[in-house]
């Protein structure tokens, strides 16, 4: 049994990758910005074997973090920085509402390194400790897409802090993964995304028990393959 920590796990993706985990038998934490308002996540929690358990935390307060990490109880396994928003309404090169922009670059590229720094030690005490980020292909220099441009740029931030957060901790014996999860049915991805939030969180979930060591660092697809950045 493995101990996870989900952020973003409210719905969506997040919400799936718990549901999925639990199933297994692992302990999971669910972190989320309002418990209240996560009927979903309630329900599953009701209907697990005891072994999900509901923290509030924004990965963007840096007080939540760490009360979200005295909540959770001995080594962490896996952490999986989940949590995302769309962006702003308009987000082009045209007409970009920076604010908007600041909050996705709070969210997505910073909140990932707050919420990973906060839990290092626990991810330490694991034998084989694995700190993974949902990105998207947005965020890869390679896309050929216009617009966008808070979403993917805040993808493409956190890309380069874990790459580089890989390199700079090598020696610490924590795996840094990065995956793009696919277009994903969700409320972010829409109902005409060609995968179902269970065929992705299946997919990251087999690519996270995959990675060694010798993988730190690396950019995923949900099916396994490298992501070109």
């Amino acid at each position: 049994m493995s101990t996870v920590v989900i952020t973003g796990a409210s719905r969506g993706l997040g919400l799936e990758l718990v549901r999925q985990y639990a199933e297994t038998g692992d302990r999971v934490y669910a972190l989320c910005r309002t418990p209240a308002k996560a009927d979903k996540l309630k329900r599953l929690a009701e209907h697990a074997r005891g072994n999900i358990t509901i923290v509030a935390c924004d990965v963007v307060n840096e007080a939540e973090i760490n009360a979200a990490v005295r909540a959770v109880e001995g080594p962490v396994d896996i952490l999986i920085n989940n949590a995302g928003i769309a962006g702003p309404e308009n987000q082009t090169f045209a007409n970009m509402d920076f604010d908007g922009w600041r909050e996705s670059l709070e969210v997505m590229a910073i909140g990932p390194l707050r919420v990973g720094r906060a839990f290092f030690p626990a991810l330490k005490k694991a034998k084989t400790p694995k700190l993974v980020t949902i990105t998207s292909q947005l965020g890869a220099s390679t896309w050929p897409g216009p617009g966008i441009l808070a979403y993917s740029s805040a993808k493409a931030a956190v890309n380069r802090v874990m790459r580089g957060a890989s390199i700079e901790l090598k020696d610490e014996n924590v795996i840094f993964v990065l995956i793009h999860p696919g277009h994903v049915r969700t409320d972010m991805g829409g109902p005409s995304a060609a995968l179902t939030a269970e065929e992705s969180a299946s997919g990251v979930r087999k690519v996270i028990a995959g990675v060694t060591q010798a993988d730190s660092g690396k950019f995923y697809k949900w099916n396994g393959d490298i992501h070109p950045w």
